[in-house]
């Protein structure tokens, strides 16, 4: 049960900031699990959408999936946002894809600790949330796509969680909060 009354203190290693990389495919749920990071545990939310240019979000929307080339302005537009957070010491919670693992190391910024959060789900599951879903550019048609593109996370990506999107947001969250703490990156005030 999440307990939005809690307090953390993102007490992480050499007093860096927390961002929290919410991932997986079109449809998985990074931004409700992003914007519920922010209310559960105080962590401030972004969706790397609102990065694309208009021309990337005209591409998509007319059915045509993005090249890497595509793509590269836009991690390192994200990167940039990621470096100057830190510099703040802000923590944040990111909703960004992923789907290949050179853009994961991108944002692997040595000024923050920087931890994934993987949403995995079947296709069939995530298609009927993107099919009930109106208001974004993102059409349907581009989910087989998304998982095609996938760079499935390595076991040497140790900075990463899995999280099955079959479960509940709370769920979800108490997973990310207990995985912080096993991770020492998170303490409730007051603990030790």
């Amino acid at each position: 049960m999440i307990n939005t009354t809690q307090k953390y203190d993102f007490s992480t290693l050499k007093g860096k900031p927390l961002a929290l990389v919410v991932m997986g495919v079109s449809g998985c749920g990074k931004t409700t699990l992003a914007t519920t990071l922010e209310s559960a545990i105080g962590l401030q939310a972004f969706d790397a959408d609102d990065f694309h240019c208009a021309a990337n979000k005209a591409h998509m929307a007319s059915g045509h999936p993005l090249t890497d080339s595509m793509r590269e302005p836009w991690v390192k537009e994200i990167r940039e946002h990621l470096e100057y957070l830190a510099q703040q010491n802000r923590s944040c919670a990111l909703a960004f894809s992923g789907l290949r693992r050179d853009h994961r190391n991108a944002l692997r910024v040595g000024c923050s600790t920087v931890r994934f959060l993987f949403l995995e789900g079947s296709r069939e599951l995530i298609h009927g949330r993107m099919k009930a879903r109106s208001q974004h550019f993102m059409p349907l048609s581009l989910l087989d796509s998304q998982f095609e593109t996938l760079d499935y996370p390595a076991i040497d990506e140790t900075d990463l969680l899995k999280l099955d999107i079959h479960m509940p947001i709370a769920t979800l969250v108490d997973s990310v909060v207990s995985w912080l703490q096993q991770e020492g990156i998170l303490q409730a005030d007051g603990v030790k």
